[in-house]
Parts: C-alpha cells; sequence; structure tokens
C-alpha cells in the first residue's frame, strides 16, 4: 500500500494498515490506541521485543490475535519470571497453541530475559529510548511508501543489543519496536491519531 490516509466507516482518517479489511477490527483498535504510544518499563518493552521478534515473517494480525496467549505463556512478560524459566518451560512453550511455536524465537525471547535480568533496574528502558531520533528530526509521512523499514537508529539499536547479548533483534524488528512503542511517530500526515497525538 502506497496511499496516504484513508477515511475509515466511522468518518475517520487512518494509515491504510490500520483499515485492512479481513481484520479491521483488530489492527483499528491497535492502532489508535497502541501503535506509536510511548511504552516506557523494562517489562513493557521486553514484551514488545519479544512479540516484534515472533512476528518476524508473519503477519502482526497472528500477533495480535495470541497475544493474551504470550502473556499467559510467557508470566505476563516480567523478565525476572522469563529468566528463571527452564528446559522444561521451553517444552512447554513449545507445545502450547496459544503462541507462536517456534524454537528458535522461544530460546532467543528466554535468553533475552536471561541478558535483561542481570540489568539494573530501568536499564532496558534507558538503552531502548537513548535511540529515539529528536523529536522533529523527521516529517511526517504522507504516504505509507514513505515510512522506512530500517533507520540508522534501528541499526544502532540492534546493534548494541545484539552487543549485549540479545538475539533476534536485527535492524528491521528494532525499528517495528521503535514505531510500536513510540520512539518515533509513523502515523501519517492525515491519520486522525497523529493530528490527536500531534
Amino acid at each position: 500500500m502506497s496511499g496516504g490516509a484513508i477515511l475509515g466507516p466511522d468518518g475517520l482518517a487512518r494509515c491504510p494498515w490500520g483499515l485492512e479489511a479481513e481484520s479491521m477490527a483488530d489492527y483499528r483498535a491497535y492502532h489508535d490506541t497502541e501503535w506509536g504510544v510511548p511504552v516506557r518499563g523494562d517489562d513493557a518493552l521486553f514484551e514488545r521485543i519479544c512479540l516484534e521478534a515472533f512476528q518476524s515473517g508473519l503477519s502482526w494480525l497472528t500477533i495480535l490475535r495470541r497475544r493474551e496467549g504470550f502473556r499467559a505463556a510467557f508470566a505476563g512478560f516480567s523478565i525476572a519470571e522469563v529468566a528463571a524459566f527452564t528446559e522444561a518451560d521451553a517444552e512447554r512453550l513449545l507445545a502450547d497453541p496459544g503462541i507462536i511455536r517456534n524454537r528458535a524465537k522461544i530460546a532467543a525471547a528466554l535468553s533475552n530475559a536471561r541478558v535483561a535480568a542481570a540489568w539494573a533496574p530501568g536499564e532496558l528502558t534507558e538503552l531502548v529510548w537513548s535511540f529515539a531520533p529528536a523529536s522533529g528530526a523527521r516529517r511526517a509521512p504522507r504516504t505509507a511508501a514513505e515510512v522506512p523499514a530500517v533507520t540508522p537508529e534501528s541499526t544502532a539499536l540492534a546493534k548494541e543489543l545484539k552487543r549485549r547479548g540479545f538475539r533476534f533483534v536485527g535492524p528491521t524488528t528494532a525499528y517495528a519496536l521503535m514505531q510500536a512503542c513510540g520512539l518515533v511517530n509513523d502515523h501519517l500526515a492525515g491519520c486522525h491519531v497523529r493530528r490527536g497525538r500531534g
């Protein structure tokens, strides 16, 4: 999709992905209330890092519809609790139909929790947010084609997370995290959410 914001049935203009027909209600709610809203807190960011990694190669809708299953399976994404998961927990996750049962992604989530658990409280939040571009560094995208998949900041964030021991966090995944967690505002110029948030 390369067009600009489009009107939904409720008369509000949104980014085109927020109105995909087969999944309009799910995407619309996520688009309007969550995507691009600043997220802080180590456990909250850990959840987003995990979900973005699980999404890699799949539709975000698949993740949205299994989000509660992921939360149940991963102890609400408490870093401390996931870091204590055992091999038996890993096997339990591989058998859980409420999540994406990908061995490499599950192993990465458990490994990343162990890495983050060794950090000081707030360190993950501080690290992620240190890569937010300066406010106003980029003009609002007018069309979906103007929204990048990777930026210098996401490349640097991915590199630093990997340097510190994180897995499954490439530059594209890091940029999706930045978009979802409000480090950047990629709502299109005509989108009602962007107008509402400034």
